[in-house]
């Protein structure tokens, strides 16, 4: 099972302090550092010192880190204009070396379009979007070469000289997509992803999502072992009961909570519960790391849970 950090910059950050975890990240051997798409703070959180833009941060440690794969978890397509995104994300993939995954959602987070003058239409219209935007990627990024690329879509129209707007990754850097396993979801994953993510619930749970998946794979004709399946929680993580307690208190959760509901313990509690993951067929998880200046963090579970996980 590879181990990848999830950080969540929204809750504020600056971008040395990101540059600071995906560079001990890198170090110590965890196989991606990813960051939300979002730029409202949630709950309690100041959102200070600033809040930083996903694909802006990306650029940056596409220059400032070498071997660690990045990627967002996930873009809401309300952000980004379809066609144009493809020059972001080829441009990124280039400046990485060809590191970058592609995280790509219908959004959700209504308060933070209402904050930042964003429309957010229904979510029949969200997916629409979507929809549009994986066919816009893969139809540039598979075009003939000298080909222009055009879609009348749902959302869009595009005519786009596929030859400018190629990646440095073929055919293309992977794209995550993620949920819950639902009928449009599952589609648009068989037709389109090379990862399908499903974050925050039981592995029980989780397995059923990427079930759905599984069956759409079977109905178009797909092998779903073409597809990675993901998982992700909240890693609250320490040697002692005492630390687990102090590392939960700095995220403003209580411990039985964690243990309840996130990926939280000692290093043996945190293997055991990787383990359920792994027995429902998740191959990657997502390490949810809200407290970014715990670098010791890092260092612990990389020591005492990496070279242990399921598979390894």
């Amino acid at each position: 099972m590879s181990l990848r950090i999830f950080t969540e910059p929204q809750q504020g950050s600056s971008y040395d302090e990101l540059l600071n975890v995906a560079r001990t990240a890198e170090a110590l051997g965890y196989g991606g550092f990813f960051r939300s798409d979002h730029v409202l703070r949630m709950g309690s959180a100041t959102g200070r010192p600033t809040v930083t833009d996903a694909w802006v941060t990306l650029a940056g440690l596409a220059r400032d880190t070498r071997s660690i794969r990045l990627g967002t978890l996930v873009t809401p397509v309300s952000f980004r204009a379809p066609g144009t995104f493809a020059v972001v994300a080829a441009q990124v993939d280039h400046m990485s070396g060809g590191r970058l995954e592609i995280g790509l959602g219908a959004g959700w987070y209504e308060a933070e379009h209402d904050a930042f003058g964003l429309a957010f239409p229904e979510l029949r219209d969200r997916y629409d979007r979507l929809e549009d935007q994986l066919a816009i990627l893969h139809g540039t990024w598979s075009a003939s070469p000298d080909a222009t690329f055009e879609l009348k879509g749902r959302t869009c129209a595009v005519h786009i000289d596929a030859d400018t707007v190629r990646p440095l990754q073929r055919p293309h850097p992977p794209i995550v997509l993620g949920g819950f396993g639902g009928p449009r979801s599952a589609r648009l994953a068989a037709a389109y992803a090379d990862e399908y993510n499903c974050s925050f619930v039981p592995a029980e749970n989780m397995r059923d999502s990427h079930d759905g998946v599984r069956r759409a794979c079977e109905q178009v004709g797909r092998d779903p072992a073409t597809l990675a399946w993901s998982a992700g929680q909240t890693l609250c993580c320490g040697r002692t009961d005492t630390e687990v307690a102090r590392r939960a208190e700095a995220i403003g959760r209580e411990v039985d909570e964690l243990l309840q509901n996130a990926l939280a313990g000692t290093p043996d509690e945190i293997l055991d519960k990787l383990g359920r993951f792994a027995a429902h067929g998740a191959d990657r998880f997502y390490l949810q790391v809200l407290d970014l200046s715990d670098l010791d963090h890092l260092h612990l579970v990389a020591e005492e849970v990496l070279p242990h996980a399921p598979g390894r």
